[in-house]
């Protein structure tokens, strides 16, 4: 009786179409096991970037901290303070970066080292791991307003940051960059003030080190979800992620926090006989 139960449940499950499920399954388990990304990425035009940035124009973090608070985003988008600036510009603040993030993951590699080559080896061998395992692919989606946002593999000691490619980017209209992990020739870099957030100083180059895994794909960044499209804000307290869809309303409760901040600033200046500065200016 029992078998025949199942044999009438399996013929009810053919004839209403459901006995594909398994094939489903099966079809499924290779996409997962092919690899699978379930979170979007959105994407938005230079026009929407730029009336976004217009938005957030001259506010800091602790604004638009407050603006997110209001929003009912408590706690969401504060990156790991030991993310910090490499430099700091107190009279104009241009160490500050607000803009787009587009987003890139490297991850350690696997790779065996390059071990004892002559010279023209290794440099050939270096230039072919460039090439095919660590390069740069999201220069092509750099423009105007785009914060690099790298996630990086932070024990590496690497430095995938370097005098020459963040000035190569900030000319392709990249406003800063916030990593993870490390940067080298940080002396020249504070020599061309190019904002730059990161965790530590590194030494060494990519290749033998990291491979580049994805572009424009959501990253964590200091214990915060990084959206390629969000909004990024820094300055000497550290780094801030806004999320895209709340980015017009969070933007709005900040400016109102910090005109007011500004105002009662300036009266404090004025007591105190200070000059106004850039910080209080309207």
């Amino acid at each position: 009786m029992k078998t025949l139960h199942i044999f009438c449940l399996t013929t009810l499950i053919g004839i209403l179409g459901l006995g594909h499920l398994s094939a489903f399954e099966d079809v499924s388990a290779i996409e997962l096991r092919q690899g699978k990304n379930f979170i979007q990425t959105t994407v938005y035009s230079e026009k929407e970037d730029l009336e976004t940035l217009k938005l957030f124009e001259g506010l800091r973090v602790a604004d638009v901290s407050d603006g997110m608070d209001k929003s009912g985003l408590h706690g969401i988008g504060l990156v790991d303070p030991r993310i910090s600036p490499l430099w700091k510009d107190c009279e104009f603040f241009t160490h500050r970066i607000v803009g787009i993030a587009v987003t890139a993951r490297y991850v350690p590699t696997q790779r065996p080292p390059a071990g004892q080559l002559e010279p023209a080896e290794f440099d050939e061998w270096e230039g072919q791991f460039y090439t095919d395992y660590s390069s740069e692919p999201f220069v092509d989606i750099i423009r105007i307003g785009t914060v690099l946002v790298l996630d990086d593999a932070n024990d590496a000691d690497v430095g995938s940051i370097g005098s020459y490619n963040i000035m190569d980017w900030a000319s392709r209209g990249c406003v800063g960059v916030i990593t993870d992990s490390s940067a080298r020739d940080t002396d020249e870099i504070i020599a061309v003030k190019i904002p730059l957030y990161m965790r530590e100083v590194g030494r060494g180059i990519r290749p033998g080190r990291n491979e580049i895994e994805s572009v424009n794909r959501p990253v964590e960044m200091g214990g915060a979800l990084v959206m390629p499209g969000d909004v990024i804000v820094a300055d000497g307290d550290g780094v801030i992620v806004v999320p895209r869809k709340y980015a017009q309303k969070v933007a709005l409760f900040a400016r109102e926090i910090m005109d007011k901040d500004k105002e009662g600033r300036r009266e404090l200046y004025k007591r105190l006989g200070l000059p106004l500065d850039e910080s209080v200016k309207k």
